[in-house]
Order: C-alpha cells, then structure tokens, then sequence
C-alpha cells in the first residue's frame, strides 16, 4: 500500500504514549495521515505474559481499531513480559493491519525485571502498577513506563514504541522486498487466541 494512499490511520488505544509514537512515525514518513485513537479491546489479559499473548492483543487491537474507524491502517501497541528460568523480561509488539486485512508484526523490546517486580507481577499485578508501587508514582504506563524508569531516562518510551512501529511498517515501506507488489500476502497475524498460534511471518 503506497503511503499516498494511507489517509486514516486508527490507533486502538487511548494511551497518549502509543498515540504520539503513531504520529511521530508518520510524521518522520512526511505522511499527511490523520491519526485517531480508538478505545478497543485486546481480548487478552491486562498483563499479557509471553510474546505469542502480547502479538495477540496487538493484533486484536490493530484490527478492532481499523475496522471502528474504517480507517486505511490500523495499529495496535502491546506490552507485555515473558517469564523464563533466567528471569522476568519486558517485551512489546506493534502490529499494522492494512484495508486488505493483511497483518505486518514488529517488535520486541526485551529488558529484564527487578525480581520484587517480578514478584507484583508473577501475584498478578499489571507490570505498569508494579512500578507504581515499587517507586510511589501513578499510572507510569501513561508515562516513562518501565522502561524509561528502569533505564532512568535512557531510554525514551514514545522512542522504543516508534522503532517497534517501524519494523512493523517494513513491508509497507519496501513492498518489493517482501514480495507484495505482485500479490503476495505476509503476517496475518495471530489475534484473539492465548498465544498458542505459530507465530506470523512479518
């Protein structure tokens, strides 16, 4: 899809961090896209664990989003973490959904957990709350996030959201290397399900 064509852009989240890194990336690609943000669900828990469960909600979001607002791509921004014998880690996945249906994947952002904050979350407390409690803020997840706490302030949230948001905009972006300009369909994504799903292939 030429970006020429791209003139509504949905994002499925109300979160004005995801919303800027949608707008900033657009904005870098001198796209005229109006950017919207829709309020949709990601039909997966409010703390997705495993890469798998986080491509869901994004995807869910993505293709929720599109659809609310007719618009010509949809976006969805999952954060998640992923628990392994070597420790908790953070992860994150955007995915875009064009008007075709088609589903490009990009992701993830992987940095290990404090273990107390590993505990919150392993207790089932969402990891944005977990860092709330851990340093005394409120609703971080609309702000630094983890990552800029953690990072303490290397690392720019909207920043890491736009360059997840960029690989997944690949595809669009060199059509002909992934084999789209004649037809070709990549990632459809995985949406809905517990992340059981073979994962897809953008």
């Amino acid at each position: 899809m030429p970006l020429s064509n791209i003139h509504l852009v949905a994002v499925g989240s109300k979160n004005p961090v995801k919303l800027d890194a949608v707008r900033a990336v657009l904005k870098r690609l001198s796209s005229h896209a109006h950017v919207h943000a829709t309020a949709v669900e990601s039909m997966v828990p409010d703390q997705p664990v495993g890469d798998m469960q986080t491509i869901a909600g994004a995807t869910n979001r993505a293709r929720a989003a599109r659809a609310a607002l007719d618009a010509d791509l949809g976006v969805g921004i999952e954060g998640g973490v992923v628990d392994a014998p070597t420790g908790m880690r953070t992860c994150a996945w955007a995915v875009v959904v064009t008007r075709a249906g088609d589903a490009h994947v990009g992701g993830s952002l992987s940095m290990p957990l404090p273990d107390p904050v590993a505990a919150l979350v392993r207790s089932g407390v969402e990891l944005g709350h977990a860092i709330d409690q851990l340093i005394g803020t409120t609703n971080i997840k609309h702000g630094a996030g983890a990552v800029g706490v953690l990072t303490a302030g290397l690392v720019n949230r909207v920043d890491a959201y736009e360059t997840i948001l960029a690989y997944a905009m690949a595809p669009l972006l060199g059509p002909s290397l992934y084999g789209l300009e004649r037809g070709g369909r990549r990632g459809e994504g995985l949406g809905r399900g517990s992340g059981k799903e073979k994962p897809p292939s953008s």
